[in-house]
């Protein structure tokens, strides 16, 4: 399972290095370009094992690793750091070697990924992949076919290492998993050659009526498009700029992203998470507001705080939800209830197959005869790029917003006569 999902997972950055590698080569041998900088980041001035990183909060990771996690061939506690990827993962080095999947499967390989990218992080070097574009012009399409034709089409900096491409693209993987969706160009294609089914496709159609005011025949619904993040965790610490670009892709579009849940909002200056009877609102200019809601879903839906929904101008989604934890479960329960009730698409993304697979199983084994199912099971085009490591257990490693499925609440029901 692991060696499929990284090879799955890992073969469109692949194709990027490698297109990468060629223009790179191409380039020098014309003499286009300069000696490179010290600050450019490269596997062998970005490795550090994390036991004795540079870093404060990664040596601080590595002794949470070797505190809470247990090794895969022993179940001990771990106390070896493996030597390629610099992170530790066993109890020692002769449970190391006798860690065959391990190495079959070159883990240490992705392993040794996460820890350049960390490093990378927090090096210091100027970071012009950040100066993201802004208005698109009217002259020029956006191609959703994948990071590369996007970033090109948008006008970003050019991403000439798999460094910047990793931090970028795991910024952007959030507004961009529901953009590539909703979009008229969106690279979804109808089943049989796409994940859009039938009902999918007339869900899309409303939304699209509202997103494209230049080609409404009325001009009834003109409130503002409300976007739905279930549960919101890191999401909703992402940089406003981030965000924005929605507006840049739906010129004329006012939006509003509902952050939702217990973790939705935190407050910089106390550090620590607020939680308020109201919703918190901050707007950052005419065509984007951001609302914090400090409750579960199920519990505003209850009150009808967020009444009314209407498809043509809300959408909900669910970044890497855990449904099956114990601890919420029961609120996962209800509040796909009120999500069905309300006739709107729900987008639910997931680290891996597996875990996507997860929620999706439960969502049809108890909620199959309420829904349908509009956008099936598929990679993500704009999944982040850039590993992460589930520290309680070194040998999990993730990357956001790989997989995704979207559903609906049935419009209608079948009648036994």
């Amino acid at each position: 399972m692991f060696a499929q999902s990284v090879k799955q997972f890992h073969q469109p950055i692949l194709q990027f290095q490698q297109q990468r590698q060629i223009v790179g080569f191409i380039r020098s041998v014309l003499c286009l370009d300069p000696p490179q900088s010290a600050d450019v980041p490269t596997v062998e001035n970005r490795f550090h094992p994390w036991d004795s990183s540079p870093y404060p909060d990664l040596r601080t990771r590595a002794a949470t690793i070797r505190a809470k996690a247990k090794c895969p061939v022993t179940n001990l506690d771990i106390n070896y750091t493996c030597p390629i990827s610099g992170i530790p993962t066993h109890h020692s080095r002769e449970a190391w070697e006798q860690d065959t999947e391990y190495h079959q499967t070159k883990k240490y390989e992705i392993l040794k990924k996460v820890n350049i990218y960390e490093h990378d992080l927090r090096s210091g070097r100027p970071f012009p992949e950040f100066e993201f574009p802004t208005n698109q012009r009217r002259d020029n399409l956006v191609n959703f076919a994948n990071w590369d034709t996007f970033f090109y089409t948008r006008g970003f900096v050019s991403m000439d290492t798999e460094f910047q491409l990793a931090v970028v693209t795991k910024m952007l993987s959030f507004p961009l998993s529901i953009a590539s969706i909703v979009h008229q160009y969106s690279p979804y294609f109808l089943k049989p050659k796409g994940p859009v089914s039938v009902e999918g496709l007339k869900s899309l159609a409303a939304l699209r009526y509202s997103l494209y005011p230049q080609l409404r025949l009325s001009t009834y619904r003109d409130r503002p498009m409300r976007i739905f993040l279930l549960n919101a965790r890191s999401e909703s610490l992402l940089p406003a700029h981030v965000w924005k670009e929605l507006t840049y892709l739906f010129p004329g579009v006012t939006f509003e992203l509902h952050f939702v849940g217990p973790q939705s909002y935190f407050d910089r200056e106390k550090q620590q998470y607020l939680v308020s009877d109201r919703p918190i609102i901050k707007r950052l200019d005419d065509t984007l507001c951001f609302v914090y809601h400090t409750h579960d879903f199920n519990v505003l839906h209850e009150a009808g705080d967020l009444f009314p929904y209407d498809p043509y101008l809300d959408m909900f989604i669910a970044y890497h939800p855990q449904m099956t934890e114990k601890n919420s479960v029961e609120m996962w329960s209800k509040s796909i209830k009120g999500l069905l009730e309300s006739k709107c698409p729900v987008v639910v993304t997931g680290y891996h197959e597996e875990n996507l697979n997860k929620n999706f199983d439960y969502i049809m084994e108890n909620f199959k005869d309420d829904l349908d199912l509009i956008f099936d099971k598929t990679q993500n085009i704009y999944g982040s790029t850039k590993w992460e490591l589930n520290d309680l257990n070194p040998q999990e490693v993730f990357q956001y917003n790989q997989r995704i499925f979207a559903i609906r609440g049935k419009r209608y029901h079948a009648v036994n006569t």
